[in-house]
């Protein structure tokens, strides 16, 4: 007989409310803790609030150095107070492709740094002044503010409300440890020696794993420490345990990441286990560094909270060193042990829920999409065309596109959409649909839906061409029959070099003699292809029909297929233009097209003037 799922929790809650009947001032112990945590959801959910612009802004530009990865880390959860929020972040952006593997490791670890900031305040500040009276303001005002539309007042609000929170939860833990004075001393349970040690140490690592914040493990050991609750060596202990437990909040948000946001995860693993271990292995070392740091900051032998602090930041700082140039051996270790699961047809290989919150990190993951996207487009208009895709992409010359297969292929497009193209594009215009944007973002949101569209669209007016291509490429009719490849072979072209775009645009454009990174302008030399080869603006089309190379009927097919043929291109151009090149540069593309200078602006009139007079004209 199976136990009903709920059944450890309700049991659970059950020994839990026994306990606050039986104990007072565990409930206020209890409660100090909930509203420490709730202060830190609220906390991180107000900084949540920022992270659409500059908080992702600052860290795609702070890690292209390992110092400067170092430096964020510590630094953006100093100010956050949330190592969650800052780990968080720097998966979703890993995954998205928008930082490399060490640069992630480096914002990781400079995290650990700045996690210690907390221990400071608390131990500084926190229990040195009343800290509730500050709490009740912050409260109102922050609750003021959360009832405000304005996305950036309503963070403040969750911000300042968290704070308050946070004080009220450290205000509680105190008044509850210092009411267990009068009635029960619980270092009558403190264990010396290395038992105690180990045994202080699982007890941290338990508390911040159902915690879910070592933050949170900190301030109650300071506040246990500050009220003599607990000695200071079993104080030491649970900070270890803290900082090791604290990787949980780190795997658990790397669930649903792609393959490198679990690297990055099992980075902050072993980072955490080897510097817990050497903390327990050196302590004695640690205590005698301490002693040495507190003589030059000034800190009395009897402040045991701050030498907490100093202790903890010391560990730290000291595995960062020890594991900073290691950094290539991890990133080699992970890529080799941690191997990507195949991703299956229907399934999105960037995009994931987690980064929903950080619009920068979900909208490059789903331009990366986009790219996997358009390679199923691509093998399905390469079969249609009647190449291989394998060779196609490794088409040397224009002139080996021009060979015709003997035996011309009829695949089943309706089939291929369905399987192939058809689930992805779906999750991507649900994924798109998802994503909280405003201002700038918004309109890169856009471009990413509209060329989802073009895509489909494109892969449609294929499968329009594939009924002549079929009949026609080795027609007897030599003129119509050479059309017909002459399209084949423009359209396989386009194919091949925005194939090849995708995956290296210095190889792209070798042919062209371009930049590397010119991408823009091989998109318009690729343009200008199209519109030279478009048989009807060109007067290819009537110089056939005139010479009487081919007849009307055939002449109408022609014309047709040129047209899709065209908008086919049209098509997968625009895709490219809003995928393959990063969002700054199709930024200033579109402020360049919309900065018209004076003269453009008469041109446009001048052309708007001739339209509406010829308009008049034909309505009279």
């Amino acid at each position: 007989m199976r136990l009903p799922s709920h059944l450890p929790l309700a049991v659970a809650l059950g020994l839990l409310a026994w306990a606050f009947w039986a104990s007072p001032t565990l409930t206020e112990i209890a409660a100090g803790i909930a509203l420490f945590l709730f202060g830190m959801m609220s906390l991180e959910q107000g900084f949540k609030a920022f992270t659409g612009g500059t908080l992702e802004t600052l860290l795609r530009r702070s890690t292209n150095r390992l110092w400067k990865s170092l430096s964020f880390g510590a630094v953006a959860t100093t100010l956050t107070q949330s190592s969650s929020l800052v780990s968080v972040i720097t998966i979703s952006f890993l995954s998205a492709g928008l930082m490399t593997l060490p640069q992630g490791i480096g914002v990781i670890f400079g995290a650990n740094l700045g996690t210690t900031s907390g221990a400071w305040l608390i131990a500084g500040l926190g229990l040195k002044i009343n800290v509730s009276a500050f709490a009740m303001p912050l409260l109102t005002f922050g609750v003021i503010l959360i009832f405000n539309r304005a996305k950036p007042l309503k963070g403040l609000g969750y911000v300042m409300a968290g704070i308050g929170f946070l004080f009220l939860g450290i205000h509680f833990m105190k008044e509850g440890f210092e009411a267990y004075q009068d009635t029960l001393d619980l270092t009558q349970f403190a264990v010396a020696g290395l038992t105690g040690l180990l045994l202080y140490t699982l007890i941290g690592i338990i508390a911040t794993v159902i915690m879910q914040s070592s933050h949170a493990t900190l301030v109650l050991t300071i506040t246990a420490l500050a009220a003599g609750q607990i000695t200071y060596e079993n104080a030491l202990a649970l900070s270890i345990g803290a900082n090791v437990g604290t990787t949980i909040t780190a795997l658990l948000g790397a669930v649903g990441a792609n393959i490198e946001g679990r690297r990055l995860a099992g980075a902050h693993l072993v980072f955490n286990i080897v510097t817990g271990a050497i903390a327990l292995t050196f302590i004695q070392v640690f205590l005698v560094a301490v002693e040495i740091g507190s003589g030059w900051l000034g800190i009395a032998d009897d402040n045991h909270t701050l030498r907490l602090a100093l202790f903890h930041t010391l560990f730290n700082l000291t595995g960062i060193m020890v594991m900073v140039p290691f950094i290539p051996r991890l990133v080699h270790l992970l890529e080799t042990r941690m191997k990507p699961r195949p991703v299956k047809l229907d399934s999105p290989k960037f995009i994931n829920d987690n980064m929903l919150e950080m619009p920068a990190a979900a909208l490059e993951a789903s331009r990366k999409e986009l790219v996997r996207l358009f390679g199923r487009a691509y093998d399905l208009s390469a079969q249609v065309l009647n190449y291989e895709p394998g060779q196609l992409r490794r088409i040397a010359s224009r002139q080996e596109l021009e060979s015709v297969p003997e035996r011309i292929l009829n695949p089943d497009v309706d089939e291929l959409y369905r399987r192939k193209v058809k689930p992805l594009h779906g999750l991507i215009l649900d994924y798109l649909a998802r994503i909280p944007v405003q201002g700038k973002r918004a309109q890169q949101l856009v471009m990413l839906r509209v060329a989802n569209q073009q895509l489909i669209e494109a892969v449609k007016h294929v499968k329009h061409l594939q009924k002549n291509l079929v009949r026609y490429l080795n027609a007897a009719n030599p003129h119509l029959r050479q059309e017909y490849r002459q399209l084949r072979s423009h359209l396989g072209h386009l194919l091949h070099t925005l194939e090849r775009l995708t995956v290296s645009p210095a190889d792209a454009n070798m042919e062209a003699g371009e930049e590397a990174d010119d991408i823009s302008l091989l998109l318009d030399e690729l343009s200008n292809d199209l519109e030279q080869h478009d048989i009807v603006n060109n007067g290819r089309l009537d110089e056939l029909i005139r010479s009487r190379h081919i007849s009307a009927e055939q002449a109408t097919s022609l014309m047709n297929d040129n047209s899709y043929a065209y908008r086919m291109g049209k098509n997968l151009l625009s895709v490219a233009r809003a995928t393959f090149q990063p969002f700054e540069e199709v930024d200033a593309e579109l402020h360049e097209e919309l900065a018209l200078q004076p003269e453009e602006v008469r041109a446009v009139l001048e052309t708007m003037e001739d339209r509406s007079g010829q308009s008049r004209e034909l309505r009279s």
